[in-house]
């Protein structure tokens, strides 16, 4: 029995995190994040939850965006913060080498969505954190297909089964959800604060699937 593996570490540290944007566009700074979920994980414990609605002068959000997430322009004039204030406290986590940052297609969405989050504000994409990542995604294909990680670089064989062609994988969060029977409102999938509390019940099952 591997002691070091994460299921038997209690004190790990986690974040979880999910953006919504304006489209799938990875490529421009118009598809801005305008809410930003994360959760804070200590102990097996959440001890902070934010859901933020990030306000922009100039979002150009779409109108399939808009119908899929459940975005209003009342609720977002509403519930809009401070962009900057929010990303000062939500990468004091995702920058702290004590917290492993967790989500769901991560690897090929939101971290070049934190990368034009802090575009838009002026300051360099930093990648930084990205090795110390775990995307779900990844982790379903692992599982499906019985690829185990052989504990030499976590993060590059992630990357290789993000770039895995897998039609036979069933990799979407209400997929999982569902796989390991837990508790969802599919009405409420693609708000980030919902599915990152999903992503987190479905994880905590993972990683007794897997040896990571």
């Amino acid at each position: 029995m591997n002691n070091n593996l994460l299921r038997f570490n209690k004190n790990q540290r986690y974040i979880f995190f999910d953006f919504e944007t304006c489209s799938l566009n990875l490529g421009s700074t118009d598809n801005k994040p305008w809410q930003l979920g994360y959760i804070v994980i200590e102990k097996g414990k959440i001890i902070k939850q934010k859901d933020c609605w990030l306000r922009w002068k100039d979002l150009k959000m779409s109108a399939a965006a808009a119908k899929m997430t459940g975005w209003t322009q009342q609720k977002y004039d509403r519930l809009g913060q401070d962009p900057m204030k929010v990303l000062e406290d939500f990468e004091s986590y995702l920058y702290n080498d004590e917290y492993i940052n967790v989500g769901h297609n991560i690897l090929g969405f939101d971290i070049y969505i934190h990368g034009i989050y802090r575009q838009c504000l002026g300051i360099k994409p930093d990648y930084s954190y990205v090795s110390r990542s775990i995307d779900t995604v990844c982790i379903a294909k692992a599982l499906k297909n019985d690829i185990k990680f052989s504990g030499d670089d976590f993060i590059s064989w992630q990357y290789q089964l993000n770039n895995m062609i897998d039609r036979k994988s069933k990799k979407k969060l209400i997929d999982l959800c569902k796989h390991y029977e837990i508790d969802f409102d599919p009405n409420k999938l693609h708000d980030a604060m919902y599915d990152i509390e999903r992503n987190y019940e479905v994880f905590k099952k993972m990683i007794w699937e897997i040896d990571i």
